[in-house]
């Protein structure tokens, strides 16, 4: 069944409006989502392969967990719904650390407008990636990457690594940042 999306404003105030997530996309309305970042003590970042399924950017890999933030949720309610539905994992609002809200407006090939705000969070896996069971019509796969490796896939982001998207090149080098100071 789609879920109902509330409605935001180009600077992110509520409207007070929601509609279909497809209305949302169709129309360009502008939305929140919620995106986390799951890093280890050891010095790796998770990240999620998008389902080939996915109308936008399938099989990228990409944030750890995304998704929409539904009519009526909290942020972080979202943050932890998305969480247990994409990747099988429970945690709770005070493992998630706010880094911030990314402006993420595009306009896709397939007609897809995409106007979000990303509030991102930082969070530690504290498990085994073993322990993690991906949502199959979400997530194609998941794997733990070294934080060299993740800084490469961001300095080689244009030459079309099949990782993260190109235009999101400052978010990810934030996201980079506030992991860095967060296991400092």
């Amino acid at each position: 069944m789609e879920e109902f999306i509330d409605i935001v404003t180009k600077q992110g105030e509520p409207t007070g409006k929601s509609v279909l997530k497809s209305i949302i996309h169709q129309k360009g309305h502008y939305h929140n989502t919620a995106h986390v970042w799951f890093y280890t003590q050891y010095r790796h970042i998770l990240l999620a392969q998008r389902s080939a399924k996915k109308t936008i950017c399938p099989l990228l890999w990409d944030v750890s967990v995304a998704g929409h933030v539904d009519a009526g949720e909290t942020i972080k309610q979202a943050a932890i719904r998305e969480t247990k539905e994409e990747i099988g994992l429970d945690i709770s609002e005070c493992d998630l650390n706010r880094i911030g809200v990314f402006e993420c407006f595009q306009s896709y090939e397939n007609g897809i407008v995409d106007n979000e705000f990303h509030h991102a969070f930082i969070c530690e896996l504290s498990v085994s990636i073993d322990e993690l069971t991906p949502q199959k019509d979400e997530v194609e796969a998941l794997k733990l990457v070294s934080f060299d490796d993740f800084n490469n896939l961001i300095d080689s982001i244009n030459t079309n690594n099949n990782h993260f998207v190109a235009s999101n090149r400052s978010y990810y080098e934030t996201v980079f940042q506030n992991i860095l100071q967060a296991i400092a």
